[in-house]
């Protein structure tokens, strides 16, 4: 897992309009990047929702909301269709940036132990590091609290 300070490690991923996204051309700008496990579940739904709701908030703070989930761009898109979503979503099929981030571990469910996303959230500065981490987030009151730690940064 990355830590406060360190430099944001780049990436390029596609979103749900199959568009690229890439880290370098968001320089300038405050990110949070949440990764989340996957699409159109309870948890997940609420994550997006919060952050949707939030999204003109963070704008007038200067910042982009990206969430990052293993799911298809197609996946992204009908999340987004089904629950009216105004933020952006990127799909690391590959899993490669979730790796970079250290947020692909193994999880236990049910006595299962399987690789998955843990839930976490990074907050990056205009200058590419991280400015503040959420590690094993819970949805409740997750993207207040992240608006919260942007406006004291600021």
């Amino acid at each position: 897992m990355l830590n406060r300070g360190d430099i944001a490690p780049a990436f390029s991923l596609p979103n749900q309009d199959n568009v690229e996204i890439s880290l370098r051309d968001l320089e300038g700008k405050w990110v949070v990047l949440y990764f989340y496990p996957k699409d159109n579940t309870p948890g997940c739904t609420s994550e997006a929702c919060d952050f949707t709701e939030a999204l003109p908030a963070f704008e007038d703070l200067n910042a982009v909301i990206l969430g990052i989930s293993p799911d298809s761009p197609k996946s992204h898109q009908n999340f987004i269709l089904k629950q009216n979503l105004e933020i952006t979503l990127l799909s690391d099929e590959a899993k490669e940036v979730a790796q970079n981030y250290g947020v692909w571990q193994m999880k236990k469910n049910y006595g299962k132990e399987y690789m998955g996303i843990v839930r976490s959230t990074f907050l990056i500065d205009p200058a590419g590091k991280i400015a503040q981490v959420w590690s094993n987030v819970k949805v409740k009151e997750h993207a207040n609290a992240v608006k919260e730690a942007l406006v004291s940064l600021q």
